[in-house]
């Protein structure tokens, strides 16, 4: 049969193809900016008729109806990623948290998270029937390949992204369109002090580096340091709106990359439509499943790879908290595990991790002695190599507990040195 006849078949409004979705059954939508908002809400408004339908998904950037507190009930939230729009779920107890690697949530669906229903957000069809998942490929194409039902949503605002990254109208049992914009994230505002974090990052950085880039106002300082540099690349889990003006100015032109040459490659994409113009049609640019584009051994196969990540605390030992505060969830592992460990197999590689020296308005040290109670400790001290803070750079890899402690605390913030000195001593039985 012609794909235009199957399309026709079935093409349907949000509501009759939620009606489909049972009590009971576990639904994953797509990460981030490819969340199909018109078929979420569709799904809510049929709350009064399901019960225990378990909704899974990494970033929420939009709100998350589903997830309120007189959802429940009707709908449990299973996060694999805690945002803004989820914390008080996770915090109250009527959703959960579940710990993966970026790269090893598409096994989870072939594991503990079978999928019964994947609600994709999708391209419009080429002259051959196949749709790009667009700005977010990298669960999502496998939660529909492996899901009893699959509920589409066409949207012709949708990127056609180039790339592993596509499903055939044959393989979507409900189509719905809706063209809605794709959802947005602004450019973060950077302060002085994410300035000086950048600049020294940039230190770091040597002309023919490949680049994975974390998402915020960090990584976005990083970038503006790099206008010097040259034929820079790009393997990263995401990029953002900095990274097309970085193409623009030839800096990045991914000739020196020793995987996928001449491609940028990531696996979601978050920023404005300047860059979802950009990746539209656009051969430079290459979006691949998180189980390839994440993958240690992949991603290590890029020569002098540099990761840089952001983290919320390290102590003394090296032990970096990135996904919370004490027992409050406030994010994921998302990549960062797997970046640093690509980045450390990669010949020439480097891990960077960034973050502001303190918290609270200047209150809190993020450099302490011990890593707050119930704290979950995301990257392990074996795995750190460069901490980064506005007030310099501690390189730990190498070095033995003592070298790391004095390290971090000469770029820790000067109120809470002489603190931090005073544990050290304690610690290691020796003066600072």
């Amino acid at each position: 049969m012609d794909w235009k006849d199957l399309y026709a078949q079935r093409k349907m409004t949000a509501e009759e193809a939620v009606a489909r979705v049972r009590s009971g059954d576990r639904v994953v939508t797509p990460n981030a900016a490819g969340a199909p908002i018109h078929l979420i809400n569709a799904l809510v408004a049929r709350k009064d008729d399901l019960k225990n339908v378990e909704i899974a998904h990494m970033v929420p950037l939009a709100k998350a109806p589903y997830a309120a507190p007189e959802m429940e009930g009707h709908f449990i939230h299973n996060s694999i990623f805690v945002g803004g729009s989820t914390r008080a779920t996770i915090e109250a107890g009527i959703g959960d948290y579940t710990p993966c690697f970026f790269h090893k949530v598409p096994e989870l669906f072939d594991t503990t998270l079978p999928v019964d229903v994947a609600l994709i957000h999708v391209s419009t069809p080429d002259e051959h029937g196949w749709c790009s998942y667009g700005v977010t490929v990298d669960y999502q194409k496998h939660a529909a390949e492996v899901a009893k039902l699959v509920i589409a949503q066409v949207n012709e605002n949708m990127p056609r992204t180039l790339g592993d990254c596509f499903i055939h109208v044959s393989e979507m049992d409900c189509i719905v369109e809706c063209n809605d914009p794709i959802l947005e994230l602004g450019a973060p505002k950077i302060t002085e002090i994410e300035k000086k974090i950048g600049g020294h990052c940039a230190e770091l950085i040597r002309d023919g580096d490949t680049l994975q880039l974390g998402i915020g106002a960090i990584p976005d300082a990083v970038l503006l340091f790099l206008k010097e540099k040259k034929d820079l690349g790009i393997h990263t889990e995401m990029f953002s709106d900095g990274v097309v003006e970085l193409v623009e100015a030839g800096v990045i032109n991914n000739s020196k990359k020793t995987l996928h040459r001449g491609k940028s490659v990531a696996t979601f994409l978050m920023g404005t439509r300047r860059l979802y113009d950009y990746v539209h049609n656009n051969p430079a640019v290459e979006m691949y499943p998180v189980n390839y584009v994440n993958d240690p051994v992949i991603i290590a196969k890029n020569d002098n790879l540099v990761s840089i990540n952001s983290c919320v605390q390290i102590d003394l030992l090296g032990q970096v908290v990135s996904e919370s505060i004490g027992p409050v969830q406030i994010s994921g592992v998302g990549g960062q595990i797997d970046f640093i460990r690509g980045a450390s197999m990669s010949r020439g590689g480097r891990s960077i991790l960034a973050m502001n020296s303190t918290a609270a308005g200047g209150k809190v040290s993020k450099i302490v002695p011990f890593i707050d109670q119930w704290s979950a400790v995301t990257t392990s001290r074996n795995d750190v190599q460069y901490v980064v803070t506005e007030y310099g750079i501690a390189e730990l890899r190498g070095h033995t507990t003592r070298d790391r402690a004095r390290s971090l605390i000469k770029i820790a913030h000067p109120d809470f040195r002489d603190s931090l000195k005073e544990e050290f001593e304690k610690r290691f039985h020796t003066t600072y």
